[in-house]
């Protein structure tokens, strides 16, 4: 399971100049409005340290890590909703993500223009977080109309959902995200093929100056400058630069790691002579559903999972070892799965 995260926000805030970082693909960063006319899409593999480890002491030929997907759209103008600008004409294209990335801008450069004329965080964050509602409040008006239609006609399931849609357009109209105004899990699901953006996770990204990436602030503090620097370098000499900038980590991991936080993911291996390989499932996971992420036959035909966390298995110094030490233990239908678990599923055909 990899998942997918749009990055949205105004023309010029370094939307681009990050997605060039997070992903090491080369895209237009030039200095004017609306340089992203297509929606650039990239996949990176999620940093893990456990997974070279893990290849150590298995002996593993390759290593697989998972994987997470950026797209990157038009920058979102005020009145985007209305037609003004580009970004609102690429939403379409993010409806589909699991999570949504805002950047706004603090950085200051007085060679790149600002589409508002000043630099304001909260400004920023407004226009955005309003453009995304009106996008939604269309796509609810839409199937609020239709749905009307079929209420009329006596049809149970759109009678159900009627409710939903009639608190949905009244608290966006009322300047209400979607998450905010349906938390019920059921509703949700009533609601689900919509794709309403405002009912997705939000992420919201400062784009900073390098000398204030240390900032305490709500959002995520990221210099993109120096992301860029640090994709152009080779692993070693990234690592380098960071502990010069007494950094502990990338803006790249601290941002995966705060995707998963937000998304509730965590990770479990398998391991062994051909791959050690990293795989991403949802918190409360149980193991059948964990195996079938891997290939639905295993889901289907599971019968039990032989499981040891990942530390214990490197430190007894691979499965053999972990066996005799009886730290590999069988689990049933009913286990859920760990961050870390190294696990073999046995399965019949």
């Amino acid at each position: 399971m990899s998942f997918s995260i749009g990055i949205v926000g105004l023309p010029n805030v370094g939307k681009s100049t990050l997605f060039k970082a997070l992903t090491k693909k080369q895209v237009d960063a030039a200095n004017y409005p609306f340089c992203t006319i297509d929606p650039n899409v990239g996949v990176v593999a999620v940093p893990d340290d456990r997974l070279e480890q893990l290849a150590k002491v298995s002996n593993s030929a390759k290593i697989v890590p998972t994987t997470i997907e950026f797209i990157d759209i038009a920058g979102i103008v005020k009145g985007a909703s209305q037609g003004e600008g580009l970004g609102n004409k690429f939403l379409a294209n993010i409806r589909e993500v699991d999570a949504i990335i805002q950047v706004v801008r603090q950085f200051s450069d007085s060679n790149v223009i600002h589409v508002a004329g000043k630099v304001d965080p909260a400004t920023d964050q407004e226009v955005i977080n309003m453009e995304l509602m009106l996008a939604d409040l269309s796509t609810v008006d839409k199937r609020h109309h239709t749905n009307g239609k079929d209420v009329r006609a006596g049809k149970k399931e759109a009678i159900e959902v009627q409710p939903v849609l009639d608190r949905l357009k009244a608290g966006l109209e009322a300047g209400q995200m979607a998450r905010e105004i349906i938390t019920d899990p059921e509703e949700k699901l009533l609601v689900k093929d919509l794709c309403l953006l405002t009912m997705k996770p939000m992420i919201y990204v400062l784009n900073v100056d390098e000398d204030k990436v240390y900032q305490e602030t709500d959002f995520l503090t990221i210099s993109a400058k120096i992301e860029a620097e640090l994709a152009e370098l080779p692993d070693e000499e990234a690592k380098a630069y960071l502990k010069e900038l007494e950094m502990e980590a990338s803006g790249l991991d601290r941002l995966i790691v705060k995707a998963y936080q937000t998304l509730d993911l965590i990770t479990y291996f398998t391991a062994g002579e051909m791959e050690s390989k990293a795989w991403t499932i949802k918190v409360g996971t149980k193991a059948p559903q964990a195996a079938g992420v891997i290939h639905t036959d295993f889901e289907a035909g599971f019968i039990r999972a032989e499981v040891v966390n990942w530390k214990d298995l490197v430190e007894a110094g691979g499965e053999a070892k972990a066996k005799e030490k009886g730290l590999i233990r069988l689990e049933g239908k009913e286990y859920v799965m760990q961050d870390g678990d190294v696990c073999h599923f046995r399965f019949s055909n």
